[in-house]
């Protein structure tokens, strides 16, 4: 039950659209933010965000065992040392546990990723946990987004 259309909220969904413009330009490899994104989604119970990053990471070439495991990413060998740094890095800042210290995500993102390529993963992370707010609050039917013939696959 679609709550607030983003017509009528056009303001808000052209602000985020912004932030969303620089993250789908950063460079970052697509596929590794649509782990992140469906992962953050899960985290969030985002169904809408869900089934479209869903669906993009397929038409991206992305495998479903690796979608549909990645909530359990620690459990498995099929995800490489940089998606485990960024899965276990969006995970912190999605649950943000104030006694928790980052040091240590940092030296293990660091490994993999240079200190921009931090500053822009650590974009999509709050670009995503926005968009699952707007949408949670907003309340589009999920299920029914479909993929853009023109969107990117890796």
């Amino acid at each position: 039950m679609e709550r607030i259309s983003f017509k009528e909220a056009s303001g808000v969904y052209n602000a985020l659209r912004v932030g969303q413009n620089y993250v789908d330009q950063c460079g970052l490899d697509y596929k590794l933010m649509k782990l992140v994104r469906l992962r953050v989604s899960q985290i969030n119970s985002c169904a809408y965000c869900l089934d479209m990053h869903y669906k993009e990471a397929i038409h991206a070439g992305e495998t479903p065992l690796r979608i549909i495991s990645v909530s359990a990413w620690r459990e498995t060998s099929y995800y490489t040392p940089q998606e485990r740094a960024a899965l276990a890095f969006a995970e912190t800042l999605t649950h943000m546990p104030a006694e928790e210290n980052s040091d240590s995500i940092h030296d293990e993102l660091k490994k993999h990723f240079t200190q921009e390529e931090i500053a822009n993963l650590t974009m999509v992370i709050i670009q995503i946990n926005s968009w699952n707010r707007l949408v949670r609050s907003f309340g589009p039917e999920p299920g029914l987004y479909k993929v853009p013939a023109a969107a990117a696959t890796v």
